[in-house]
């Protein structure tokens, strides 16, 4: 009878070692599960700012625009309304000064690596100011998409860094060829993108 327990004993003591192992394996298995969770959120993180467009030279013209950055990519998406049907510029300029009747307190198209004006991507050069042109319904309502891994919301580098320039929509289309602007016609909405 000795003999059993203490068989029985040495098989108590033996699995309650094991588990105290499995237990402690586990408890390290489940930190470093965090600490790898907490290392892709730290490397995912999502920046987004939102503003409202503001009517300028006489126009109607009005609508949100909201910047996301994530993983090393800038999305704008402007909502506009107000618009004459047809086609119309949008560009980000230097200033994020909306102060002036017509716009021109923001200044010119943000460019700050001193490039001929022209369609984004061109081998010839661009602003990263120049988004281009987008379509208006006849109703005046447009919906602009663009994004790009050369822009910033708030980063260190000047030549990235989108905060404290300003969003314009011009009355008429960018041609692409007229320097330094595009010969796009009045500024009739505008937004300061300040952080």
């Amino acid at each position: 009878m000795k003999k059993i327990n203490v068989l029985v004993l040495g098989l108590l003591v033996g699995l309650s070692y094991n588990c105290k192992e499995v237990k402690k394996e586990a408890q390290e298995a489940g930190e470093e599960v965090e600490a790898a969770v907490e290392e892709v959120k730290e490397e995912v993180t999502v920046e987004s700012i939102k503003f409202s467009m503001e009517p300028k030279s006489d126009s109607d013209v009005k609508g949100e625009v909201t910047f996301t950055e994530e993983n090393g990519e800038v999305k704008m998406i402007a909502m506009l309304s107000g618009l004459s049907e047809g086609e119309h510029a949008i560009h980000i300029h230097e200033k994020a000064d909306c102060s002036s009747a017509d716009g021109k307190s923001t200044g010119g198209h943000w460019n700050p690596t001193n490039e001929p004006h022209g369609k984004w991507g061109a081998a010839e050069g661009y602003h990263k100011g120049d988004i281009g042109n987008f379509t208006a319904d006849a109703e005046g309502n447009a919906t602009v998409e663009f994004d790009t891994d050369q822009w910033c919301i708030g980063c260190d580098d000047e030549n990235k860094n989108i905060v404290g320039k300003a969003v314009i929509v011009h009355q008429g289309m960018d041609d692409f060829v007229s320097q330094p602007s595009g010969a796009a016609g009045a500024r009739v909405s505008c937004t300061g993108i300040i952080q």
